[in-house]
């Protein structure tokens, strides 16, 4: 097969993370989710656990929707000041992300993967989008929350993921144009929706 990297942004609930591990299978390729962090953690030396924190207080920066630091692809040495600021956190994880794309083809999950690899002519962009009903379902399958609760996770949850690819990017995090695909996984089921994006590959 020739090398395709595909990138996954998605709601929580749509089964998004789900649907790459499931196309990553099917096509014998890789999947990377939560190993981006653990190998820029690696190759840094800064312990894993920094950039676990610096999700959780950019969780509840007040001026964190507001406010944006593009990602431009520098990245800092262990002298310098910044070494571990939010930003340069960001540089390790997405030079991991253009290392695993050059490695060959696998599936990438979050951390704005499409925007690092904005360039890369054999990146495929996806964003998985499900409705209320959907979410909530899925979700409470898979955590043990009240409706309520879930609710607000869900939200939250959301609002995170757009304001941090804003952050980055500059971007809207679901704004169609960004995207090559964008699917409601709601409406096809997960099967269908990793059967959608394999044709699209097979076709591009």
């Amino acid at each position: 097969m020739k090398r395709v990297v595909i990138t996954i942004n998605r709601q929580y609930g749509s089964g998004g993370k789900t649907i790459g591990y499931m196309l990553a299978e099917k096509l014998g390729i890789p999947c990377y989710s939560r190993e981006i962090l653990q190998r820029a953690s690696e190759e840094s030396g800064i312990n894993e656990s920094m950039f676990n924190a610096r999700d959780e207080r950019l969780k509840r920066l007040p001026k964190f929707l507001l406010s944006t630091n593009v990602y431009s692809g520098e990245l800092l040495p262990p002298e310098s000041k910044e070494f571990t600021s939010d930003q340069n956190l960001f540089n390790y994880e997405a030079e991991i992300i253009k290392k695993y794309a050059a490695e060959g083809s696998c599936v990438l999950i979050g951390r704005c993967a499409d925007f690092v690899l904005k360039d890369d002519p054999d990146m495929i962009s996806v964003y998985v989008h499900a409705d209320h009903d959907f979410q909530m379902k899925s979700a409470l399958e898979r955590v043990s929350m009240s409706e309520k609760e879930m609710e607000k996770y869900i939200e939250r949850t959301n609002k995170y993921r757009s304001d941090f690819y804003h952050y980055h990017t500059g971007r809207n995090w679901d704004d169609a144009e960004n995207y090559d695909l964008c699917i409601n996984s709601g409406k096809l089921g997960f099967e269908k929706t990793v059967e959608l994006i394999e044709s699209y590959i097979n076709i591009k």
